[in-house]
């Protein structure tokens, strides 16, 4: 419960040495490991130093909880999802529906790679789902689907941009979760991301004025 109630989920320091920077990454992937095995509730920072074999001090050298190892590793995917997201709904080289539907195809493969550790972030979001840090990542994710949304609907008043984007990427975010908790083949994983993405252009479609 202390945990929970922490007032800080940022890192403590940030290593600057190769050897502080190698110690760091011990950490992060023994937390990956002891999260996807032993999932949120038990997730503690003794099991994650036993299982990166160093001492407790050393990783509260650079987390001063275990809320803030996890808000770290929510954090870490969030960026690469950002990055996925942005590297695709900017290319101005391709037309919006196009890009539309390649972050679906993009956004369902990469729930289904890495769907164990997603799973275990999921249920560990009580622990920093309400801290200031977790509110900028997510406010920073919603400014780009926001500025595509300008590009793909620019007749459209500012509240239907803004409900289709949050419609488009919170359907994305729950059926891709729920999609993934099986296992899944990769003609699966085509034949979903094809029809959710046929959905996403449909409904884009109606929102354009005529």
């Amino acid at each position: 419960m202390t945990d929970r109630q922490s007032a800080s989920i940022s890192s403590r320091r940030q290593p600057k040495q190769a050897r502080s920077a190698d110690l760091l990454g011990a950490i992060l992937q023994a937390a990956v490991q002891v999260l996807a095995k032993e999932g949120a509730h038990r997730f503690t920072t003794t099991r994650v130093a036993e299982r990166a074999g160093v001492s407790v001090g050393s990783v509260y050298q650079y987390f001063p909880n275990k809320a803030s190892i996890l808000f770290r590793l929510q954090s870490d995917e969030w960026r690469q999802t950002m990055q996925m997201m942005r590297g695709i709904l900017e290319d101005a080289q391709r037309p919006p529906l196009e890009r539309l539907r390649m972050l679906t195809h993009a956004f369902i493969r990469s729930e289904c790679e890495e769907a164990e550790v997603r799973t275990a972030l999921g249920d560990a979001a009580p622990f920093y789902r309400d801290a200031p840090e977790a509110q900028e990542v997510r406010a920073a994710g919603n400014g780009i689907v926001h500025a595509f949304m300008r590009q793909a609907l620019p007749a459209a008043s500012d509240a239907t941009r803004e409900m289709a984007g949050d419609l488009i990427m919170k359907t994305l975010s729950t059926v891709g979760k729920d999609f993934s908790e099986s296992p899944r083949t990769a003609a699966e994983i085509e034949a979903w991301s094809n029809a959710m993405a046929d959905m996403f252009c449909t409904y884009m479609q109606s929102l354009a004025p005529r």
